[in-house]
Parts: C-alpha cells; structure tokens; sequence
C-alpha cells in the first residue's frame, strides 16, 4: 500500500492536470447533484469551504444553498494553540483574508464564530477518499480533531460530515488511523457515495 504522503502528491498531480473549463464544468455538475438532494434541502446551516491548490470549488453550491435560504458558513482557525476550526458565516463577495496556512477566510470577530455541533451539514474537502469512507486530508489534522466527538456518539451525529471531491480522487483503499473521522459520505460530480444516514454506495 502506498504512504499517505505518495498519494497526497499524485492525487494533487491529478488536480493540476485538469483544465480551468474543465474544473468550472465538474464544480456546476457537483452542485446540482447535490443541491437536489434530501439531505442537503434539510440543511439549514451549511458549512462548505473556500478552494485551494485545485479542490473542489464549491462556490457554485454555496451560491445554490444561499439561494435556497439557507445560512452557509466556511471555517475559520482559532489561536495557534487550539488547532481546531470554527465556523464563520458566508455571504458571496464578502472580504476575506489569507489564515495562518494560506486559506481564505472571513474577518469576522470571535464571537461571531460558530460551534461546529450547531452545524447541519459539513461539505469536507479532501485529498482521497475510498468506499469505506475513508479520507486523506492535507496532513494539518484540522478536520478530524474539529469532530472527533462525532466518534464517541451513540446517537445525535450531528453534524453529518460529507466529502467533496473529483471522481479521479477515489483510491481503492486508504491507509488511516484510529483518530481519523470517518465521513457518512462523499459527493463527486459523478456520484455521491453515502455510507451513514443513507443507503450505502453510489448514485
């Protein structure tokens, strides 16, 4: 089996390789799968994120989910010492700046910052994933220590955690450990792969 980090670097390759065209064509096709969902529609507070290094843009998504009257938020990082993510409301063209690790943000005070757990949805983004559902992430640890509570529950998993990427990310089988958080699934333009809270494999 290869090293988390060959298959960070090759999948990241993957990402590069495609088109501007074709990234816009396959984020439009991701959204639509998505937004006409039950689950999604049942949302009213959507967490998505804002694309880095050729993820998945889910700005089309956000703009359908602000147009279905929802409220969308992206993270945000508290302090050095909390290495966890908190979440900050959204709005299409709004003022943003570069965190500690180059991702855009909102400026937003911290006591405008949302408790995860109050989230509905989460709209994760990864590297690979596989059909256990599995994910490789950037290596930071931001997501899975943000909801490793969602690991100790019996009932109550809110906020459902699903992963969004290219089709071309999924790998047979991913090497993960005890504190990786597992999604409930993973939406590509092609297919969403739901494994908790829905029947399992793709549609």
């Amino acid at each position: 089996m290869r090293s988390r980090n060959d298959i960070r670097r090759h999948m990241r390759r993957e990402r590069r390789a495609l088109s501007r065209d074709e990234r816009r064509r396959r984020a439009q096709a991701l959204a639509q799968r998505v937004a006409g969902t039950r689950w999604f529609r049942n949302s009213r507070r959507v967490a998505g994120y804002l694309p880095v290094r050729g993820e998945m843009d889910l700005r089309p998504l956000m703009d359908r989910a602000l147009a279905m009257g929802k409220t969308v938020y992206v993270p945000v990082l508290g302090p050095h010492r909390s290495q966890r993510l908190w979440f900050a409301r959204y709005e299409t063209g709004e003022r943003l700046t570069l965190n500690r690790v180059g991702i855009p943000e909102p400026v937003v005070h911290p006591r405008e910052r949302l408790d995860p757990a109050e989230l509905d949805l989460v709209l994760v983004p990864l590297v690979a994933f596989d059909r256990a559902g599995n994910r490789l992430g950037t290596g930071g640890g931001f997501y899975d220590r943000t909801f490793g509570y969602l690991m100790h529950r019996t009932y109550w998993h809110r906020p459902r955690l699903i992963g969004v990427a290219y089709e071309l990310q999924q790998v047979g089988t991913l090497p993960h450990e005890p504190w990786d958080v597992p999604l409930h699934g993973v939406a590509t333009e092609r297919h969403l792969y739901l494994w908790g809270h829905g029947a399992p494999g793709p549609r």
